[in-house]
């Protein structure tokens, strides 16, 4: 199934900021990455729409730079990959322990 996306004034108006604070932030933070179209239409999807809200938060309501928000976001990035990391190592720890379980229980 297809993510939904947003035409960016659909997005705009969703995230409560103009469309050219999008195309301007779009250039400002890396992440901010819509999907173009052959014709180079830009398409957010909702995982763009809380970025956009997140880094509206950051620099309108926590009064950060454009630099302190990119660092943020990073930050958030970094830790985000070493849950990912550490879940891949419980879930394999988990197969593990179910396979030793496994095996005490039917030994051959």
């Amino acid at each position: 199934m297809e993510p939904k996306t947003y035409k960016i004034g659909e997005a705009a108006r969703l995230a409560g900021v103009k469309p050219f604070v999008l195309r301007f932030w779009e250039g400002e933070f890396p992440q901010l990455a819509p999907i173009r179209t052959p014709k180079g239409q830009r398409l957010y999807t909702d995982d763009h729409v809380r970025l956009i809200a997140r880094i509206k938060t950051l620099l309108h309501e926590q009064g950060l730079t454009i630099d302190g928000a990119r660092r943020k976001l990073d930050e958030h990035n970094d830790a985000a990959e070493l849950l990912r990391h550490i879940h891949g190592e419980l879930t394999a720890i988990r197969e593990l322990l179910a396979r030793s379980q496994g095996a005490a229980r039917h030994p051959t």
